[in-house]
């Protein structure tokens, strides 16, 4: 059991948090790749080990094991070869869950090209900054028909890209067929070596940051990040070797790094994927039913669209942890989750700049609603606006310390092509993410926003996290999003966008019930003076509500 992981860890079990704290270490040789020292390592030593599980709408199953993705990443790194990818060129994947996007993301690892994994929902205005920011090469998408559109209606203005194919039954005009390209492509492939050896420190990934302000950042993963996520699978997910983990998410977003391959693959476990066109909660619970995985996470806009189902149609037995990431978990979700499935989700923090930052580890009792504690791989503090550390209870910004004075696995290079960005979040061996919490006396940190997020009325400072929760507490709030809505007396007041649950509708009286509501489950200043409703709040394709949209919508 294990086999891999116990290459680089010294420890892999240990009695306490403090012990884990304490005593977790990675050591990695400076030529570790995942792609050949995992994926072709488990297929070398138990060729019949199952990877990837997948199913879709439709209810297809498919199966993979490690020597299937070993063979196919083979086939398909000769496909990039032959098409002129070679080492440090980018290619852009738009796979949505389909199976080949994880023959490719390790295909481009074996070659030791740059990988930048992307969302179906990207227009042709961001198509053509991701292909000029980043000197795309190639681009490699689904036959969907706004997906194909958008990369065509973008070439013109995008001089880098020398290549684009597409996979699917309706490959259009100006596509080479990438499902063809594959079965005719030698299975043979080499691992390079001597002077084309291929080195950890390397570039390998790139996420595009949806930042709060400006356009979006590039984010620079070299070949240590899927070693980091070792934490995140076993220690937080909880992961079981040759039992199946489901997280939910498209392959286009960090979260797909997080639980849909690396730390996974690593600790021996099976990759539960459900390729969906739009997410339904029954077409989400009837995947679960027909992968029936061991271990599952997803956003918290997924558990709060599944609790308003009747979970009690449902066995869930076989589902032994769950965890929650990608959005602070609400109490009141925590509570009703527990309630109807006896599941007590366990809540991660992170970044797409890192790997799991803060969670509720095995070892420790879950408070609900708060992040947990620090990972062992990290030195994490709450700094102050003047760069001091925070006594408990205080908010401030979470910060990754000592980066200068130990070897980085995990955390992300730079903000590539950007130094100036870069050198505004890290400086002195100090890398701030701008988020903010706070510490209670237990060592258990709270979420409280971005620092962008954070609303700013009559002197107080307000997080929107706790107005959100305590709406949710609500039976007439599905969902909610509070931001800061711009106000010429106090500066800004506390903004909320909400969707009722099924028998409420719009009211001045309900309006009038849920600024009450706030002002007795929390401090009154804190209600939201402002309530807008909806029918649906702006989300991306892994469930995360698109904040950014709805402070435009304030402004």
């Amino acid at each position: 059991m294990d086999t891999i992981i116990k290459r680089y860890l010294p420890r892999t079990e240990f009695e306490s948090y403090e012990d884990f704290k304490e005593n977790f270490t990675i050591e990695y040789p400076d030529d570790f790749i995942f792609a050949y020292d995992c994926v072709d390592e488990w297929a070398r030593l138990e060729p019949e080990k199952p990877a990837l599980v997948w199913t879709n709408d439709a209810g297809d199953i498919k199966r993979f094991t490690f020597s299937d993705i070993k063979r196919y990443s083979d086939k398909v790194a000769n496909v990039f070869r032959s098409n002129g990818i070679n080492k440090g060129d980018v290619v852009m994947l738009i796979l949505k869950q389909r199976p080949e996007v994880w023959f490719s993301i390790v295909a481009l690892e074996k070659l030791g090209a740059i990988c930048i994994p992307a969302s179906f929902q990207l227009t042709p205005k961001d198509v053509v900054y991701r292909a000029n920011a980043a000197n795309i090469k190639m681009i490699v998408c689904v036959d969907d028909q706004q997906v194909v559109e958008h990369v065509a209606s973008s070439m013109s203005k995008c001089p880098t890209v020398e290549k684009l194919f597409a996979l699917g039954d309706n490959i259009p005009e100006g596509f080479e067929d990438f499902g063809a390209a594959i079965e005719a492509a030698s299975e043979d492939f080499e691992r390079p070596s001597g002077d084309m050896a291929l080195r950890t420190k390397e570039n390998m990934l790139v996420y595009f940051s949806s930042g709060t302000t400006g356009m979006p950042k590039m984010v620079l993963h070299n070949h240590s990040l899927p070693l980091a996520h070792i934490v995140t699978a076993r220690y937080w997910q909880c992961v079981q070797e040759n039992k199946i983990h489901l997280t939910q998410t498209d392959s286009g977003w960090a979260k797909f790094a997080w639980g849909k391959i690396y730390g996974q693959w690593l600790c021996g476990a099976t990759i539960g994927a459900y390729d969906t066109e739009k997410f339904t909660p029954i077409g989400m619970i009837n995947a679960i039913e027909r992968i029936k995985p061991t271990t599952f996470c997803a956003p918290a806009t997924i558990y709060r669209f599944l609790m308003k189902e009747d979970l009690t149609k449902f066995d869930f037995s076989f589902i032994e942890h769950a965890s929650i990431a990608g959005e602070p978990l609400n109490p009141e979700v925590f509570r009703k989750i527990d309630e109807l499935t006896g599941l007590k989700l366990r809540e991660g923090f992170g970044q797409t700049e890192s790997s799991v930052l803060l969670a509720n580890f095995p070892w420790i009792d879950v408070k609900p609603g708060s992040m947990g504690k620090p990972s062992p791989i990290y030195d994490i503090d709450l700094v102050d606006e003047n760069g001091n550390s925070c006594e408990d209870g205080v908010v401030g910004s979470i910060v990754i310390k000592n980066t200068d004075k130990k070897r980085l696995t995990g955390l992300f290079m730079e903000y590539w092509k950007d130094a100036e960005v870069t050198e505004k979040c890290w400086k002195d061996g100090t890398y701030n993410t701008h988020d903010m919490a706070w510490r209670d006396s237990d060592g258990y940190y709270w979420f409280e926003g971005r620092n962008d997020d954070v609303i700013k009325c009559s002197g107080y400072r307000i997080g929107p996290f706790e107005v959100e929760s305590a709406l949710l507490e609500h039976p007439g709030v599905l969902e909610c999003a509070v931001t800061a809505a711009a106000d010429p007396i106090r500066g800004q007041v506390v903004k909320a966008f909400i969707v009722l649950a099924r028998g409420y509708s719009p009211s001045d009286e309900l309006t009038k019930e849920l600024q009450n509501h706030v002002k007795k489950v929390t401090a009154p200043y804190k209600y939201p003076r402002i309530v807008e409703y909806l029918d649906e709040l702006p989300k991306t394709t892994s469930g995360k509500i698109q904040r950014n949209v709805l402070r435009d919508r304030s402004k």
